[in-house]
């Protein structure tokens, strides 16, 4: 598991793919509201213009020396829904970054976020 604490401080480094192939520049960390667990971490892509966030899960990511390793392709990550470099995610496209993964989505019981930017 990854601890928020010691993600941080990758802000800024490669984020890679299961074969090694680059995503893009790790820029935040979001954990899980239930359980305030890492659970995504927004990364930057496009290269030069237009540059924008994309999420992708944290579950069983790997740290190494300069980069975060994730279980997911390239190709996939890019795909999935996305945010201009100042914006934030809207409460109500937060379940189809869930869905682009096949993950569950699991909102508070009064309608709280799933995800929280730490």
């Amino acid at each position: 598991m990854i601890r928020i604490a010691d993600i941080r401080d990758w802000r800024t480094h490669d984020v890679v793919d299961a074969g090694g192939t680059k995503i893009g520049t790790l820029e935040a960390v979001s954990v899980d509201t239930s359980t305030d667990e890492p659970a995504m971490a927004t990364v930057l892509v496009g290269l030069p213009t237009p540059r924008h966030l994309v999420f992708v899960p944290l579950n069983g990511a790997i740290v190494g020396p300069g980069y975060v390793k994730v279980d997911y392709d390239r190709s996939l990550v890019k795909k999935c829904p996305a945010i201009g470099t100042d914006d934030v995610l809207p409460t109500e496209d937060e379940a189809a970054v869930f869905a682009h993964y096949g993950l569950p989505y699991q909102p508070g019981a009064k309608g709280e976020r799933q995800l929280a930017r730490r």
